[in-house]
This record gives C-alpha cells, structure tokens and sequence, in this order.
C-alpha cells in the first residue's frame, strides 16, 4: 500500500454512492481512489495465465485500487465505473473501436452513470422488494457483487461438468440474486422455487426490474443506422479497451 500511495491517485464516485455497502466497508464512502497505470498493470495485462482464466481484468483493477476495500464487495455496476476510470487513467479518454466496418471514437468522460433511486435501500441493505407480476408472489433480492459472480461462475462450471449439454446459466443466477421468496430466506427453499415454480414471464420481469434500479455506469455508444435511426449499442470491452495497442 505505501509503494501505490507514491503515484498520484485519483476519485472515482461509485454509481451506488456506497448506500448499498454496511457502514463497516470502504465502500460506503461512495468513493475510491485509483493510482494511475504504470508498466506493472501493462505486465498484467499481458500475462497469458490471467487472459487463458479471464481474470486479467479484475487483477488489474485490483492492482489500480488503493482504497483498501474487500474486491469480493463490489457490485457489479460499481466496477464498471473503476473499469472506465482504470481506462481514462492508463490510456486517456478517448477510445475507438470498429462497428459494421465503420471505427467509431467515444469520450469516456461522456460516461455517465444511470440514475439510482437512493429511496430504495434501506437502512443500507443490498435487499430490494419485487412482487412477481404474474404468480403474485412477493420476492426480495441483492445486486450481485464480484464475489457472488464468481460464486456463479463456479457453480456453472460444476453443473457443466456433470451435464455437457445442460444451459444452468439464468436459473443459477436467479438462485443466487432472490434472497426470499413469501418471507422465506432459506436457500433450498429459493432454488426449489426456482426450479419448480418460478415462471419465466415472472423471471423475465424480475431481472429487467434489477436491470432498471441497481445503479450502474451506462456503457453504451449512440450510432446512426442506414434507415436514420439511432440505436444504443454496448461499448465492446476487449484488452484493447485497456490497453489500445494490444496485439493479443
């Protein structure tokens, strides 16, 4: 920690501003401080045992935050906001990217964050109330964190192995992200929920309603189709997001 705070640093506010975060956590604060990209983040960048296993990405936020924080904490929308500031730092705002033939340059300091409703938490509990629509059953649910992430990864991975051509992905997540079902927050009465009960119109609903309300960072590009309209379209994260002259 004393051989980061030698470079200088920067504020990053996170799209949750910390309400989501106990009070105990660094976190809560709303913000952190990054150092600036250095040759020590280009060898992460460039190690083939990160890239072959996928973490290449999170060791190198990893490496930039100085903020002593738990990385297993942080939820999903607030590292999207470090992963832009991570990329402004280390190689400025401007980033370009092909699309139907055509390169397109974005300012990610145009980058906003998408607006969270602060009168949903309480009491700063990553806990949200939803009622399903059609079954009517009342569910409550978190916003996944780097931790939870990696929960589901793992658990997929098992299930893949003992079924090749089984497709667990949106059912495992469900599994992890409601946290009760009728007041019940025991977890073999979630996952037989979902398995047996949970129907998919219902499903559906539950995950565009998280994706309207849990705060996140808009990583999206306006672009004007042939026929006039304007589409939004996700900006592409690849190494060459973090690093432009990438060859790998």
């Amino acid at each position: 920690m004393e051989q980061q705070q030698q470079f200088p640093t920067e504020e990053v506010t996170l799209p949750s501003k910390g309400l989501i975060y106990p009070e105990s956590s660094p976190l809560s604060k709303g913000v952190i401080k990054m150092k600036y990209m250095t040759a020590k983040e280009e060898d992460i960048l460039t190690n083939q045992n990160f890239i072959e296993k996928g973490t290449v990405i999170d060791k190198l936020l990893q490496s930039l935050i100085v903020t002593p924080i738990d990385y297993n904490e942080l939820v999903t929308g607030d590292k999207n906001a470090i992963l832009v500031a991570a990329r402004i730092l280390g190689y400025g705002k401007d980033y370009e990217f092909n699309y139907k033939g055509e390169t397109i340059k974005v300012d990610l300091t145009t980058v906003e964050d998408k607006p969270f409703n602060e009168k949903l938490v309480i009491n700063r509990e990553n806990k949200f109330d939803f009622t399903l629509p059609t079954s009517k059953t009342p569910v409550t649910f978190k916003i996944l964190n780097h931790g939870d992430e990696k929960a589901i990864e793992n658990e997929i991975k098992g299930l893949k192995r003992l079924n090749k051509n089984s497709s667990p992905e949106l059912s495992t997540r469900l599994k992890h992200l409601i946290t009760s079902v009728n007041g019940d927050f025991e977890k073999s009465t979630i996952r037989e929920f979902v398995d047996t009960q949970l129907l998919a119109r219902d499903a559906r609903a539950l995950r565009n309603y998280i994706g309207e309300i849990q705060p996140d960072t808009d990583l999206n590009f306006e672009y004007e189709e042939k026929n006039g309209d304007f589409v939004k379209l996700p900006i592409p994260i690849t190494l060459n997001f973090f690093w432009p002259d990438a060859t790998i």
